[in-house]
């Protein structure tokens, strides 16, 4: 089985017109900035935030450690290693050999691990 995107984090200058765009073109609840939100499609949440332009795709996977271990042994780069978010969420952060940044999410079965 292919490992799923299980949050996508968007950001840019001007937040309100990015919740805006986002809620007109695709019809996407936007929460309060930082809060995960709902997605419409199965096992997607995400936020729009005031930022620097950027994206940030956060990928589910079983174990965030060893994850990390093979990204790094193909070439990849840990930027931030398995880290909790009381309550929240168990992530990690790394870069592809291209350096694209991306996000881990650790799950328990389906769902995202809350420690």
């Amino acid at each position: 089985m292919s490992a799923p995107i299980v949050f996508f984090d968007i950001a840019g200058p001007d937040e309100g017109a990015l919740r805006a765009f986002y809620e007109k073109v695709f019809g996407w609840p936007c929460g309060q900035p930082g809060n995960f939100m709902p997605g419409n499609a199965p096992k997607l949440d995400g936020t729009i935030r005031q930022d620097p332009a950027d994206k940030m795709l956060y990928v589910g996977v079983p174990d965030v450690t060893k994850t990390l271990e093979l990204i790094e042994a193909e070439g990849g780069k840990i930027d931030v290693p398995r880290f909790e978010v009381p309550g929240t969420v168990v992530l990690g952060l790394f870069s592809d050999p291209a350096g694209n940044r991306k996000g881990l999410v650790e799950l328990d079965g389906d769902e995202p691990k809350i420690p």
